[in-house]
C-alpha cells in the first residue's frame, strides 16, 4: 500500500472512484448523475490542487485533495474511497497522510464541507462543526467544519 501523488492522466480513474464512493450513501443515479460536474476530477483540478492517492498495486482504493486557503489554513476539498474498502480504515490512512502533510507545510486549520454522511467520520477525527451549507438537495445542509492542527 502507498500512497504517492496523482498525476493529471489519473483524472478519469479519480472521478469514477468519485461518483461510486458517492454513490454508497444511497444518493439516486438521478442525483449522482445532477451532482456530475461537482464530482468530476479534472486534468486541470490536478494540475493546480494537491491530490495523492492511495493504492495496493494496480487497485486504487482512495484519494484526496486539497488546496491552500491562505497561509493558514487548508480547505480539504475531497476524500473518496472506493466503496469496496470503506469502513476498513483507509479513510483514516488518508487522513492521517493528510495531517501529516499539512502540518509539515505549516497550516494552523484545517477546514471542510462535510457529506452529512461522513460528519461523523470526521469529528471522529477531531474536527468540529462551525457553520452549515445549504445543499442543492432541499432541506439538506452540508456541515461545514474545522480542526485546529496540533
Amino acid at each position: 500500500m502507498k500512497i504517492e501523488k496523482a498525476k493529471n492522466i489519473d483524472n478519469i480513474e479519480l472521478s469514477e472512484l468519485t461518483a461510486r464512493s458517492k454513490s454508497y450513501w444511497n444518493y439516486s443515479s438521478d442525483q449522482i448523475e445532477k451532482w456530475k460536474d461537482d464530482l468530476t476530477i479534472s486534468s486541470e483540478y490536478i494540475d493546480k490542487n494537491e491530490v495523492y492517492k492511495l493504492k495496493e498495486g494496480d487497485q486504487l482504493i482512495g484519494y484526496y485533495s486539497f488546496q491552500s486557503a491562505d497561509y493558514k489554513k487548508v480547505k480539504l476539498d475531497n476524500i473518496f474511497v472506493n466503496p469496496k474498502f470503506i469502513g476498513r480504515g483507509y479513510g483514516k490512512v488518508l487522513m492521517n497522510h493528510f495531517f501529516k502533510l499539512v502540518k509539515n507545510k505549516g497550516f494552523e486549520y484545517i477546514y471542510l464541507d462535510s457529506d452529512p454522511n461522513a460528519e461523523k467520520f470526521y469529528q471522529n477525527l477531531g474536527f468540529r462543526v462551525i457553520g452549515q451549507l445549504e445543499s442543492s438537495i432541499k432541506n439538506r445542509f452540508l456541515p461545514i467544519m474545522e480542526l485546529k492542527i496540533k
